[in-house]
């Protein structure tokens, strides 16, 4: 009987011996607590939401202590030809919450820019008429008449846009982000996801790619509408999911089901968006090392963002796509496209995962919308203009404006730096080589994120902010 109690006793100080070893262990369902984490890997969650066309200056253009729009004793000081109309034409307050904007190809950013003069968007609003998807309300319809004036010299403020700027008050706001690339957005999401955009010759093979900015068939390059869908194209080179599922690092594409904005063809009927479709919002379905790891099933409709975010279970990188109605694309309203991104960062924000996210918020391209700083070269693609850009974080710096030389590229530099230790995009390294011109994470012009951030502070405490707020003040008297 002794034999047997001893015995007992035995096995059960082998399994509890076994239980403590076990419960000393890290957790593989849980992330380390930020408390327990240095620098940037503080940040265990970043979600990049992106919205569509808007100018740095047609946002933030008088946004104190930002770099916008040039004044002299409260008088703007640049004006931009007006063919039409003869004479120029300054920076004006609009109070529309409806826009037309400008075309925004390849085409219309090189003649905005003009050389670096900065002097062609009424001219491009003009000649080529508004930047509109399809319009279909009273008010878009004639925000969108070619005839009319155009309203890309345009400007809004707190007044129309009060959580935005409640954003930069109270986190950062970057006024020298500059959109990737000088195109329009099909290859600004390229961009956005794999740090190039491209066309290639076999599905299977990187090394068949091509430069090309102005992806996207005749509409890219300014000709009819007819060729633009992403259905049957495929992307061969490599995009950052394939260094993230490589390391283990989990990611989710969402994207809201609805239309896209620009017109498929002469009838401009809106194209229908959603998590299986390849659209120009949504490309990752049509790069083959997506389709070779087997990740089709991270590209998920807006529905899964809001359960992980309320429920805790974030992927480690996320990015948002709009549908056309919340895009802010024009003839979308902005109102609604900031409800729409408000309601995101709420639910982030009052989600489990606040204390450990970077939010990057930023717009695809200018929408042919005004803005005076000319862009810096990096290589033959871009960048192209000064798009907006917010950062939001519990370890956000407070109303710190960041002026260094930023792109979308540099989203995946700091994902890169937090998650990959430092590898980058880079044929020579990646074990995927294609013929990208510039590695752009290591380009010295670029800027990093790293800095907008204060790891030392305690995380702040949700902003919750409401979905249609009231008009905030204005930026000039």
């Amino acid at each position: 009987m002794r034999s047997a109690t001893v015995a007992r006793r035995f096995v059960l100080c082998v399994l509890m011996i076994g239980a403590l070893i076990a419960s000393c262990g890290p957790s593989p369902s849980r992330s380390p607590s930020p408390s327990d984490l240095k620098g940037i890997h503080k940040i265990q969650h970043v979600v990049v939401i992106m919205q569509e066309n808007r100018s740095f200056d047609s946002y933030f253009g008088t946004y104190p202590g930002a770099e916008g729009l040039p004044r002299n004793d409260g008088q703007f000081t640049v004006c931009v030809p007006d063919p039409r109309a003869g004479g120029c034409q300054k920076p004006y307050h609009d109070a529309a919450i409806i826009n037309g904007g400008g075309k925004h190809q390849k085409g219309d950013a090189d003649a905005d820019i003009d050389g670096g003069r900065m002097d062609g968007f009424i001219g491009v609003a003009e000649k080529t008429g508004r930047g509109c998807g399809p319009a279909r309300s009273a008010e878009a319809r004639a925000a969108c008449n070619p005839s009319g004036a155009p309203d890309v010299m345009g400007y809004h403020d707190a007044r129309e846009i009060p959580n935005y700027w409640t954003y930069a008050q109270n986190f950062v706001l970057a006024d020298h982000m500059f959109q990737a690339d000088a195109s329009w957005s099909k290859p600004a999401h390229l961009y956005l996801v794999s740090n190039w955009s491209a066309t290639c010759t076999s599905a299977a093979d990187p090394s068949s790619c091509h430069n090309n900015d102005a992806t996207g068939g005749s509409k890219a390059r300014g000709g009819s509408n007819s060729v633009f869908a992403d259905r049957g194209l495929n992307y061969a080179w490599t995009d950052v999911t394939y260094l993230l599922h490589r390391n283990g690092v989990s990611w989710a594409y969402y994207v809201e089901d609805g239309t896209q904005p620009d017109c498929t063809d002469d009838t401009c009927d809106a194209t229908p968006q959603h998590a299986t479709t390849p659209t120009i919002w949504n490309p990752l379905p049509s790069f083959t090392d997506v389709r070779e790891d087997g990740q089709q099933g991270n590209i998920q409709g807006l529905e899964k963002f809001h359960a992980a975010a309320r429920s805790g279970n974030l992927p480690q990188v996320s990015w948002i796509a709009p549908s056309q109605q919340d895009s802010e694309h024009p003839p979308a309203s902005i109102a609604t496209g900031q409800a729409y991104t408000t309601r995101s960062i709420n639910e982030l924000m009052q989600g489990p995962d606040w204390t450990s996210t970077a939010i990057f918020l930023t717009w695809d391209d200018w929408g042919g919308f005004y803005d005076h700083v000319q862009p810096p070269s990096i290589d033959v693609n871009g960048y192209g203009l000064r798009v907006p850009f917010l950062l939001i974080s519990p370890y956000a710096k407070r109303g710190y404006i960041d002026s260094q030389t930023l792109s979308f590229d540099a989203f995946n530099k700091f994902i890169e730096d937090d998650f990959l230790s430092g590898q980058r995009l880079d044929p020579k390294t990646d074990g995927r080589p294609d013929p990208r011109p510039t590695v752009r994470e290591g380009d010295p012009q670029l800027g990093t994120l790293a800095g907008d951030f204060d790891f030392t502070q305690r995380p702040r405490p949700p902003l919750v902010l409401p979905l249609m707020p009231p008009p905030g003040p204005a930026s000039m008297p």
